[in-house]
Parts: C-alpha cells; sequence; structure tokens
C-alpha cells in the first residue's frame, strides 16, 4: 500500500522534529530551573504530549520496518513455511490487541473531547490530546500489521529481508 507506506514516513518526520522540540522545551526547563526561580510549569507537560505522539504515532512505520522487538531464536529453528504460518498467527493476534487498544483510546479520545477534560495542572491543557494521538497511531498500527499480514507470502517475504537489512 503506496499511500500508508507515504504516510507512515510522513508521520515519521514529523515524530522527529516533534522529538527535537521536545529535547529543546525539556533542555530550556531545566536551563531556567537552574538560572532562575520561576516555576515552569508546562513544558514537561507538553513534552509529554509530545513524545506520546511520537511514541503512538510513528509504531506503523517500525512495525512496517519489523522493528518490533520479536524472538529470533524461534525463526531459525522452523522451516519456512511453519515461519510464514508463525508470523500470519503472530499479526493477526497483534492485530487483534491493537485494534481493541485502538477502539479503547477512541473512546477515551471521544469522553475527553465531550466532557472537556483536562490535565489537574495550573496550565490544563485538553486530555483530547493525547488520546487522539494514542487512537490515531494504533489505528494505524492495526491496518499496518493486517496489510503485512494478508499480503502475498512472496511479497511479504521480500519485505521482511529487505527490512532486515
Amino acid at each position: 500500500m503506496i499511500l500508508l507506506d507515504r504516510l507512515n514516513r510522513a508521520i515519521v518526520a514529523l515524530s522527529a522534529v516533534a522529538l527535537l522540540i521536545s529535547s529543546c522545551v525539556l533542555t530550556y526547563s531545566v536551563v531556567l530551573r537552574y538560572f532562575s526561580p520561576q516555576p515552569t510549569d508546562w513544558q514537561d507537560e507538553f513534552s509529554v504530549f509530545l513524545l506520546i505522539g511520537v511514541t503512538f504515532m510513528s509504531a506503523a512505520w517500525v512495525h512496517s520496518q519489523r522493528g518490533h522487538i520479536g524472538i529470533e531464536a524461534i525463526r531459525g529453528l522452523l522451516s519456512p513455511r511453519v515461519e510464514r504460518v508463525r508470523q500470519i498467527v503472530v499479526d493477526i493476534l497483534s492485530a487483534l490487541f491493537c485494534g481493541f487498544f485502538s477502539w479503547k483510546s477512541w473512546t477515551l479520545f471521544h469522553e475527553a473531547w465531550s466532557e472537556g477534560y483536562v490535565t489537574a495542572s495550573s496550565w490544563s491543557p485538553p486530555l483530547w490530546i493525547p488520546y487522539v494521538a494514542m487512537a490515531l497511531g494504533m489505528s494505524l498500527l492495526t491496518l499496518q500489521i493486517l496489510v503485512q499480514a494478508f499480503r502475498p507470502a512472496a511479497d511479504r517475504s521480500t519485505a521482511d529481508r529487505s527490512a532486515a537489512h
């Protein structure tokens, strides 16, 4: 799916920028705390929101590269046919879990949006922001897992070999 690949790459580029911004904000916070008695209440929360976005939104790209932690010891012991079946079963189970997580994230987003939930800090940004990042990221991850699980076997083995190198 070319569209999904392009979307994942764009999200990873934006995630890299968000990670850089988060690093700069946290560095600013540390310097400000050292040299000034002014309290800083927004920097930590802002950075946490960015990191939540980076983590969840980039998960689909990481999975497209087969970059999540896996047990490689079993791979070498199985025949190629059994390994393909094992990988499909793991992908389907992963998609079920991620689909459930996605659904729960969408319900959290809806609740935070409709009820106007905010954080307990004095800055009090809306909680729907991290929840929508979780929901979108998990939805994209679920879609990516399903695409990889049901990709024809020849395409899957070629993609997995290129991702491993």
